[in-house]
């Protein structure tokens, strides 16, 4: 295996995976995430495999994508209260589901540490939906811990 910035040549295994991830949500948030949708359209997926403030990596097994990260660097340069830090956001990170367990995810997320630091970055963020407990697990696994809580109440 080995992980490489991802190319036009892994948009079919990466849609592959993005399924998997809908699905999860889904299945946690039906009320939030519709069915049998596509995250981004194979245009919107091409210019962000084309866009180096929008790093995604795929492992990969020869041709075969086995997991992705979709990264963003993020930075607030002249905000009235935040400092100017470079971070690495990590907008999604998916291993295919019949191959978790075998630390794919792990040094796939290992490698967006190096990444992130090799770019200069202060820090690697991500959102956790609450409905999704396994991946929650597996970030602190990797040492995160909470920077903010998202909170909300449904009109009922």
């Amino acid at each position: 295996m080995m992980i490489r910035r991802a190319e036009e040549k892994d948009m079919a295994g990466i849609n592959r995976l993005l399924c998997q991830v809908l699905a999860v949500h889904h299945n946690g948030r039906p009320d939030l995430f519709q069915p049998d949708a596509k995250k981004y359209t194979d245009s919107q997926l091409k210019q962000i495999l084309s866009d180096d403030a929008r790093p995604v990596f795929v492992a990969a097994d020869g041709e075969n994508v086995l997991g992705y990260a979709f990264c963003i660097f993020q930075q607030h340069i002249g905000d009235n209260i935040l400092t100017d830090i470079k971070t690495l956001y990590i907008d999604d990170l998916c291993v295919d589901e019949t191959l978790r367990g075998q630390h794919i995810g792990k040094q796939l997320y290992e490698f967006v540490v190096d990444f992130a630091k090799n770019s200069g970055c202060y820090n690697v963020t991500l959102n956790v939906w609450a409905c999704n407990e396994s991946a929650k697990k597996f970030y602190e696994k990797c040492g995160m811990k909470a920077l903010k809580i998202c909170m909300e109440k449904i009109m009922d």
